[in-house]
C-alpha cells in the first residue's frame, strides 16, 4: 500500500501524522511511504529523517492525495483537502464530525473511507487514539488557564498557587475523565484549590481513592455546577460524549454569576464546546471576552506542544495504521471491532450513529458498510 502524509494546514497546527519511526515501521512492513516536504518540521523532524528510514519526500499535497491509497493526518481535512479525496481512498485522522456538517457532507460526497481516531475504542471502553491528546490537552489546560488569568490578558490577575498569606486560585474542572483528571492533577500541582465534577459515581470513587486530598470531587448536578462556577477563578470544560456534540453545561446566564475576569478553558471545543458562549479560536488569537469572562477555546490545543503531541499520538496510532495497511481497511476492521468503531464515512454513507443523531443524517451501520 502507498501511504501518504501531507503537511497539516490548519492554522498553527505543527503536528504531523507520521513520525520517522512510524514511517520506518511501515516501510519495514513492505509499504511505500510518501511524506510532503517539510511536513515534520514543526514537530522537529526533518525531511532527511524520513529519507533515512526509506520514505520518499514529495513536494505538494496534491501529489500526495493523487497517488496515496491511504492518507494519514492529524487534524480534520480542511476544505481544500477534502476536494482532493477520492472514492476508494482511506483517510485516517481526527474528524470530530458532530459539530461540523460542512466537513461531514464533503466527506460523504468524496466517496472515501474515513476512519476517525477519536471513535476507535478498546476492550476497556476507552478511546485509545483520543487518550494521548486528551492527556496533553488536560495538562495544558491549567497552564493556558493560568496565562488567561493574568491581568495583561484580561483576567482577574490571580496566581494559581497564591503566595503565603494570599489564597490560591479556585479551579473547577467539569468532567473527571482523561482530560479532567490530568487537568486536575496539574492544577493541584500548581497549588490551586481544585474541584472535579462528574456524573459517574464509580469515577468519583476512583478519583477519591487514587488522589485523596490532592483535589476534591463532587457529583455534577446542575445546582452543584452553578454553585461552583460562581465561585471559580478558572473553569476547565473537559466533558466528552464519544463522537457526539459536547453538552452545554455553562450557559450565558451563568456568566453573570461569575467573578469579573474569571477564565473558561474549553477543551471540548473540538466537539462544539461545553460552554454556551464557546467558539473555536486559534493559537494566534486564543482568547476572547464575553460579559467580562475570558474564554480560551483553541480547537487544537495539543498543537502548541507539537513534538510531545506527535510522538504520543503516533505511538498510539501506529498499530492501527499498520493493520489498515497490511490487511486493507475492510479486513482490518472485520478483524478488529474496536477499529470498526472508528469508521465514520464509507462510500458515500455516514456510518457513525452519534454523528447522524447530531446532524440529522441517515446512517448505514458499519457492519453493513463492510459488505459494500
Amino acid at each position: 500500500m502507498k501511504i501518504g502524509c501531507p503537511t497539516e494546514i490548519k492554522p498553527q497546527e505543527f503536528r504531523v501524522g507520521m513520525t520517522p519511526s512510524t514511517a520506518g515501521e511501515a516501510v519495514r512492513h513492505g509499504h511505500e511511504v510518501i511524506i510532503q516536504a517539510g511536513a515534520g518540521n514543526g514537530a522537529g523532524f526533518t525531511d532527511a529523517d524520513y529519507v533515512a528510514v526509506g520514505a520518499a519526500i514529495i513536494d505538494t499535497a496534491e501529489e500526495i492525495f493523487a497517488s496515496a491509497d491511504m492518507i494519514v493526518k492529524v487534524k480534520e481535512p480542511q476544505a481544500g483537502e477534502r476536494k482532493m479525496l477520492r472514492e476508494g481512498q482511506v483517510l485516517f485522522t481526527y474528524l470530530h464530525l458532530a459539530p461540523d456538517p460542512e466537513q461531514t457532507h464533503d466527506l460523504i460526497a468524496s466517496g472515501a473511507t474515513c476512519i476517525a481516531y477519536e471513535t476507535v475504542t478498546d476492550d476497556r471502553g476507552g478511546l485509545p487514539l483520543l487518550a494521548p491528546m486528551s492527556e496533553v490537552a488536560g495538562r495544558l489546560a491549567p497552564q493556558v488557564g493560568a496565562w488567561t488569568l493574568q491581568k495583561a490578558n484580561g483576567g482577574r490577575g490571580v496566581l494559581m498557587g497564591g503566595v503565603p498569606g494570599v489564597g490560591p486560585a479556585n479551579v473547577v474542572v467539569i468532567g473527571g475523565g482523561v482530560v479532567g483528571t490530568h487537568a486536575a492533577k496539574i492544577a493541584a500541582g500548581m497549588g490551586a484549590d481544585v474541584t472535579v465534577l462528574d456524573r459517574s459515581l464509580p469515577r468519583l470513587r476512583y478519583l477519591d481513592d487514587v488522589f485523596g486530598a490532592v483535589f476534591k470531587n463532587r457529583y455534577s448536578s446542575a445546582t452543584a455546577t452553578a454553585e461552583l462556577v460562581a465561585q471559580a477563578d478558572l473553569v476547565i470544560g473537559a466533558v466528552l460524549i464519544p463522537g457526539a456534540a459536547a453538552p452545554k453545561l455553562v450557559s450565558r446566564e451563568d456568566l453573570k454569576t461569575m467573578k469579573p475576569g474569571a477564565a473558561l478553558v474549553d477543551v471540548a471545543i473540538d466537539q462544539g464546546g461545553c460552554f454556551e458562549t464557546s467558539k473555536a479560536t486559534t493559537h494566534a488569537d486564543p482568547i476572547y471576552e464575553v460579559d467580562g469572562i475570558m474564554h480560551y477555546c483553541v480547537a487544537n490545543m495539543p498543537g502548541a506542544v507539537a513534538r510531545t503531541s506527535t510522538i504520543a499520538l503516533t505511538n498510539a496510532t501506529m498499530p492501527f495504521l499498520l493493520s489498515l495497511a497490511d490487511k486493507g481497511w475492510a479486513q482490518a476492521c472485520a478483524d478488529d471491532p474496536h477499529l470498526l468503531e472508528g469508521l465514520n464515512v464509507h462510500a458515500g454513507k455516514l456510518t457513525y450513529y452519534a454523528v447522524g443523531r447530531a446532524l440529522g443524517i441517515d446512517v448505514t451501520s458499519p457492519q453493513l458498510a463492510l459488505k459494500m
